[in-house]
């Protein structure tokens, strides 16, 4: 299913564009979500934030008012030679870092020179992941769970460092280009977002407005 990130204050909206489509929704609550039927077929299932799970009533209205962020939440964003990591408290970043460090990109030379170019990269990438780190622990301090994105690979290797050891990822996987300012604040934005996944019987998914 395509998934959608839907701010909370556009959910009626796309719920009503939805059902104009496809006909009234038949609505339940199915693994920790809200599913949604239509009669021709088209279905959707709406998450909320945070991997939080919803065991409330079968009511939009009562869904989207479920949506809380933890009091106090992270962003790590990270790809080879840029990273970008925010800590967000009662709905405010208190502290956040943007950086970029130089990892070559890939060569088509062979023999001896590949290997050594191979090696110097992997350093360099070594390097910049052990930098993404250091200013991660600082900015994420006392943080437990952490939206994510740009290169996963990138993220582990930050998230192995047993100084973030207690950070857990929650939430849609966000991918990202190249994590910079911009970025961060559109991540930190669309994090609080429903997240629903949609299958239209008839032809290609439904998008939430706006997006």
């Amino acid at each position: 299913m395509p998934e959608v990130l839907v701010p909370v204050a556009r959910w009626p909206r796309w719920l009503a564009n939805f059902e104009a489509s496809h006909g009234p929704a038949t609505i339940e609550v199915a693994a920790g979500g809200l599913r949604g039927s239509a009669p021709d077929g088209s279905r959707f299932v709406a998450h909320l934030p945070f991997s939080t799970g919803y065991d409330g009533p079968p009511d939009p209205a009562a869904f989207a008012d479920a949506v809380a962020a933890p009091a106090g939440w992270g962003v790590l964003l990270v790809r080879k030679g840029g990273f970008a990591a925010a800590r967000i408290e009662r709905g405010t970043v208190v502290a956040s870092k943007t950086g970029q460090r130089h990892v070559q990109g890939r060569t088509k030379a062979g023999g001896q020179s590949q290997q050594r170019f191979a090696r110097r990269r992997a350093n360099q990438a070594r390097e910049a992941f052990e930098a993404a780190a250091d200013h991660a622990v600082r900015v994420l301090e006392g943080v437990e769970v952490v939206v994510a994105g740009g290169d996963r690979a990138a993220v582990a290797e930050v998230l192995a460092d047993r100084r973030l050891g207690s950070v857990r990822v929650v939430g849609p996987w966000f991918a990202v280009p190249d994590p910079r300012r911009a970025v961060l604040e559109q991540v930190v934005r669309d994090a609080e977002s429903l997240v629903v996944d949609v299958e239209n019987a008839a032809g290609p998914g439904v998008r939430a407005p706006g997006s």
